[in-house]
Protein backbone atom coordinates (compact mmCIF):
# COMPACT_ATOMS: atom_id res chain seq x y z
CA UNK A 1 0.00 0.00 0.00
CA UNK A 2 1.29 3.34 -0.93
CA UNK A 3 -1.94 5.60 -0.83
CA UNK A 4 -5.40 5.07 -0.32
CA UNK A 5 -8.18 7.31 -1.39
CA UNK A 6 -10.47 8.39 1.65
CA UNK A 7 -13.49 10.67 2.27
CA UNK A 8 -13.20 13.02 5.56
CA UNK A 9 -15.79 13.25 7.92
CA UNK A 10 -13.46 15.35 10.39
CA UNK A 11 -10.78 16.99 8.95
CA UNK A 12 -7.49 16.62 10.41
CA UNK A 13 -3.81 15.57 9.83
CA UNK A 14 -2.00 12.70 12.02
CA UNK A 15 0.59 10.22 11.62
CA UNK A 16 1.48 7.21 13.67
CA UNK A 17 0.97 3.22 13.78
CA UNK A 18 -2.28 1.41 12.88
CA UNK A 19 -4.05 -0.73 15.15
CA UNK A 20 -6.21 -2.44 12.57
CA UNK A 21 -9.08 -4.38 14.35
CA UNK A 22 -11.74 -6.15 12.03
CA UNK A 23 -14.23 -6.00 15.30
CA UNK A 24 -15.53 -2.65 16.20
CA UNK A 25 -15.44 -0.71 19.11
CA UNK A 26 -17.82 0.86 21.91
CA UNK A 27 -16.18 3.58 23.37
CA UNK A 28 -18.93 3.69 25.78
CA UNK A 29 -18.08 0.92 28.25
CA UNK A 30 -15.34 -0.61 25.81
CA UNK A 31 -12.87 2.30 26.10
CA UNK A 32 -11.09 4.08 29.41
CA UNK A 33 -10.65 7.78 28.79
CA UNK A 34 -8.12 7.56 31.80
CA UNK A 35 -5.25 5.25 30.27
CA UNK A 36 -6.51 5.11 26.48
CA UNK A 37 -6.96 1.57 27.05
CA UNK A 38 -9.88 -1.17 25.47
CA UNK A 39 -11.69 -2.19 28.55
CA UNK A 40 -13.91 -4.19 26.64
CA UNK A 41 -13.36 -8.17 28.03
CA UNK A 42 -15.13 -9.76 25.12
CA UNK A 43 -12.96 -7.29 22.30
CA UNK A 44 -10.06 -9.07 21.06
CA UNK A 45 -8.01 -5.85 21.36
CA UNK A 46 -9.09 -6.21 25.40
CA UNK A 47 -5.91 -4.18 27.14
CA UNK A 48 -4.23 -2.76 23.94
CA UNK A 49 -3.48 0.67 24.77
CA UNK A 50 -4.80 2.66 21.73
CA UNK A 51 -3.46 6.23 22.72
CA UNK A 52 -2.12 7.90 19.62
CA UNK A 53 -2.83 5.25 17.00
CA UNK A 54 -4.48 5.29 14.05
CA UNK A 55 -7.38 3.21 15.10
CA UNK A 56 -8.50 1.09 11.60
CA UNK A 57 -12.22 -1.06 12.38
CA UNK A 58 -14.90 -1.11 9.89
CA UNK A 59 -17.74 0.82 12.09
CA UNK A 60 -18.35 2.18 15.86
CA UNK A 61 -20.03 0.12 17.72
CA UNK A 62 -23.28 1.53 19.46
CA UNK A 63 -24.08 3.76 22.35
CA UNK A 64 -24.37 7.46 21.57
CA UNK A 65 -22.74 8.44 24.45
CA UNK A 66 -20.21 7.29 22.77
CA UNK A 67 -19.50 10.49 21.36
CA UNK A 68 -18.50 12.39 24.60
CA UNK A 69 -16.40 9.32 25.77
CA UNK A 70 -14.29 10.41 22.83
CA UNK A 71 -14.83 13.80 23.07
CA UNK A 72 -13.02 13.75 26.56
CA UNK A 73 -10.39 11.15 25.33
CA UNK A 74 -9.48 13.79 22.40
CA UNK A 75 -9.58 16.36 25.46
CA UNK A 76 -7.27 14.63 27.93
CA UNK A 77 -4.84 13.54 24.50
CA UNK A 78 -5.59 9.50 25.42
CA UNK A 79 -8.13 9.09 22.45
CA UNK A 80 -6.94 8.03 19.30
CA UNK A 81 -4.80 9.95 16.37
CA UNK A 82 -7.06 9.39 14.14
CA UNK A 83 -9.75 7.12 13.00
CA UNK A 84 -10.18 4.72 9.72
CA UNK A 85 -13.47 3.16 9.02
CA UNK A 86 -15.18 1.28 5.96
CA UNK A 87 -18.41 2.61 7.28
CA UNK A 88 -19.72 6.14 8.21
CA UNK A 89 -20.32 6.61 11.96
CA UNK A 90 -22.40 9.67 12.83
CA UNK A 91 -21.74 8.62 16.84
CA UNK A 92 -17.61 8.40 16.44
CA UNK A 93 -18.07 11.46 14.00
CA UNK A 94 -20.18 13.75 16.54
CA UNK A 95 -17.20 12.93 19.22
CA UNK A 96 -14.82 14.34 17.17
CA UNK A 97 -16.68 17.22 16.18
CA UNK A 98 -17.44 18.33 19.86
CA UNK A 99 -13.47 17.97 20.85
CA UNK A 100 -12.43 19.79 17.85
CA UNK A 101 -15.27 22.78 18.69
CA UNK A 102 -14.88 22.99 22.52
CA UNK A 103 -11.13 22.19 22.91
CA UNK A 104 -9.70 22.72 19.81
CA UNK A 105 -8.47 18.99 19.53
CA UNK A 106 -8.27 17.42 16.16
CA UNK A 107 -9.07 13.15 15.94
CA UNK A 108 -9.36 13.19 11.86
CA UNK A 109 -11.94 10.49 10.77
CA UNK A 110 -11.98 9.05 7.21
CA UNK A 111 -13.65 6.57 5.35
CA UNK A 112 -12.47 3.99 2.73
CA UNK A 113 -13.25 1.26 0.75
CA UNK A 114 -13.78 -2.19 2.38
CA UNK A 115 -10.75 -3.32 -0.19
CA UNK A 116 -8.83 -1.01 0.75
CA UNK A 117 -9.08 -1.26 4.72
CA UNK A 118 -8.18 -4.72 4.39
CA UNK A 119 -4.73 -3.86 3.12
CA UNK A 120 -3.84 -1.83 5.96
CA UNK A 121 -1.82 -3.93 8.36
CA UNK A 122 -1.42 -4.01 12.74
CA UNK A 123 1.43 -1.53 13.32
CA UNK A 124 2.30 0.13 9.92
CA UNK A 125 3.06 3.43 10.00
CA UNK A 126 1.01 6.02 8.15
CA UNK A 127 -0.48 9.60 7.39
CA UNK A 128 -4.22 9.96 7.19
CA UNK A 129 -4.56 13.45 5.37
CA UNK A 130 -8.70 14.30 6.22
CA UNK A 131 -9.58 17.16 4.15
CA UNK A 132 -12.93 18.20 2.64
CA UNK A 133 -11.07 18.61 -1.15
CA UNK A 134 -9.67 15.02 -0.68
CA UNK A 135 -8.61 12.73 1.70
CA UNK A 136 -5.65 9.91 1.74
CA UNK A 137 -3.96 7.56 3.64
CA UNK A 138 -0.50 7.21 3.13
CA UNK A 139 2.07 4.54 3.88
CA UNK A 140 5.15 5.92 5.77
CA UNK A 141 6.58 2.27 6.15
CA UNK A 142 5.60 -1.24 6.57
Amino acid sequence: MRTIAARALVEGEAEGLIAAWATPLSFWGGFDVSSGCVIDRSHPAFGADISGRILAMPSGRGSSSASSVLAEAIRRGTAPAAIILTIPDPIITVGAIVARKLYGKACPIVVCDPVDFARLAEGQRVRVIAREAGSAIEAISR
